[in-house]
């Protein structure tokens, strides 16, 4: 390991404000843009399922060209971290119009055009700058403990935003409900925003373990003993729903998600330290330090999984006859089109400044030389993903516990929000969601990382021959 290799917090802190951005942004889409969708913007659960499918097939297309775009120029600010102001900047944008209800009640062609378009902007620049800000990852050290710990800072920071946008998007909506409405004073939604919150909280306990964790389980051996966690608060959740006990008893619901949480973040919390390892895999065997292809092919598929996620949800829920509550509770999440909007303002402003502090605190050092990075082409990422063994593993990992993630997440807004106001068919849909989907999904993923083949002994031995060339 070269003394320079080591990065000072500054550096760290600012590398992971990009990922904080980026986890304002994309849990309020990802958790509750479904909710807005059928309950306040009035589209049907299956033509949200649809668009959803639509537009996750556009990404999957232009995936790969934006992680050759990425490798093959280099911009005067970075070859990286220019896409957190170029792209970072006008995804806020989006994120706010995908909130925005110019049409008013009723039905209309017009809604579902409108959402189209601007789920499909919001879609294609989180790409570009997601990718960009992973290949970041590998550009800024090759020391293994170094990318460990920036992959602990980067998850923490990220776990930050997503706690904040988990929980503070139902209580900034409730609180912007009564000025929008209109209205006095709204209840706030303390239940749903607790159970959001939750599923995100875990991570500030145990995040900061992780290296000690990965030292003293190893690699998978973290994911063995926290998945049936996971599923084990899976089950209590369904249990308690199935009896009826989501309203009655709120905080045997909220230990049950905890539990639940705690699972999932520990055995996929670290899977993003094994992108750069899958890096300099590449580079041991090809003499190309390929960051943007690899992490557009592992982009690919974690939105593949995230595909997965945004469709089953609306298909479960249009299959089973969800319709939203007319007479909601006063601890439901308000149907507000105008606090909605304002709510996603805000977290847009505060995304836009944590984009440019990241941009302004990370500078590449590990990137690849101009005539390699003149030979990229979009067909080399079929190359990589052929020739590269652990990169298909892990891509085939990224689907699963993205798919799981994220069909949990966006089902959450309807598990606390008048579940047992839904028909029993409906409910039943929403607990497959929450509890029985994510539990298969998990045990998939067991299944996978057992053949995980990169150990820190093949890593040690490839990162010293290419520290000495």
């Amino acid at each position: 390991m070269k003394k320079g290799d080591r990065l000072n917090w500054t550096t760290r802190i600012g590398f992971g404000a990009g990922d904080f951005a980026q986890n304002l942004v994309y849990p309020a889409v990802s958790m509750y843009l479904l909710f807005f969708y059928t309950d306040v913007f009035g589209l049907a659960p299956a033509t949200a399922a649809t668009m959803f499918l639509v537009v996750q097939a556009v990404d999957a297309l232009w995936n790969p060209f934006a992680g050759a775009f990425i490798d093959k120029h280099d911009p005067p600010w970075g070859k990286y971290r220019t896409y957190l102001v170029w792209a970072g900047i006008p995804l806020v944008v989006l994120m706010v119009l995908c909130f925005w209800n110019p049409f008013g009640g009723g039905d209309s062609a017009w809604k579902v055009v409108y959402a189209y378009a601007t789920f499909t902007g919001f879609t294609v620049l989180f790409t570009l700058v997601n990718v960009a800000y992973g290949a970041l990852n590998a550009s800024l050290s090759r020391d293994v403990d170094e990318i460990t710990m920036l992959t602990s800072v980067r998850i923490f920071l990220a776990n930050a935003g997503c706690f904040l946008a988990a929980m503070g998007v139902p209580l900034l909506v409730a609180s912007l409900a009564g000025v929008c409405g209109g209205r006095g004073a709204t209840a706030l939604p303390w239940r749903t925003a607790l159970f959001m919150g939750l599923g995100i909280l875990p991570s500030f306990v145990f995040m900061p373990l992780v290296p000690a964790l990965r030292r003293r389980l190893g690699k998978k051996g973290m994911f063995y003993a926290f998945a049936p966690v996971a599923v084990a608060g899976m089950a209590a959740l369904y249990v308690l729903s199935r009896i009826g006990l989501v309203e009655s008893h709120p905080g045997l619901v909220c230990v049950a998600q905890f539990v639940k949480a705690t699972g999932i973040i520990v055995a996929t919390g670290y899977m993003w330290a094994l992108v750069p390892e899958v890096v300099s895999y590449s580079e041991h065997k090809t003499g190309r330090r390929v960051a943007g292809i690899v992490n557009a092919i592992i982009g690919v598929f974690f939105r593949l999984g995230m595909a997965i996620g945004r469709i089953v949800p609306g298909a479960v829920l249009a299959w089973t006859g969800y319709h939203a509550v007319d007479v909601q509770e006063e601890v439901s999440l308000p149907a507000v089109p105008g606090a909605w909007l304002w709510t996603m303002v805000v977290f847009a402003l505060a995304a836009a400044v944590c984009f440019a502090f990241s941009f302004a605190q990370t500078k590449e050092r590990v990137v690849m030389d101009a005539s390699a990075a003149a030979q990229v082409r979009t067909s080399d990422l079929w190359h990589e993903f052929r020739r590269n063994a652990p990169l298909r593993n892990l891509s085939l990992f990224f689907v699963l516990a993205f798919a799981m993630m994220s069909v949990g997440n966006a089902a959450g807004a309807y598990f606390m929000n008048d579940l047992e106001a839904q028909r029993p068919l409906a409910q039943e849909g929403i607990r497959l969601l929450v509890c029985v989907i994510p539990a298969i999904l998990m045990a998939a993923a067991t299944a996978v990382i057992v053949r995980y083949p990169l150990t820190d002994e093949l890593l040690d031995e490839f990162n010293c021959e290419l520290a000495g060339k």
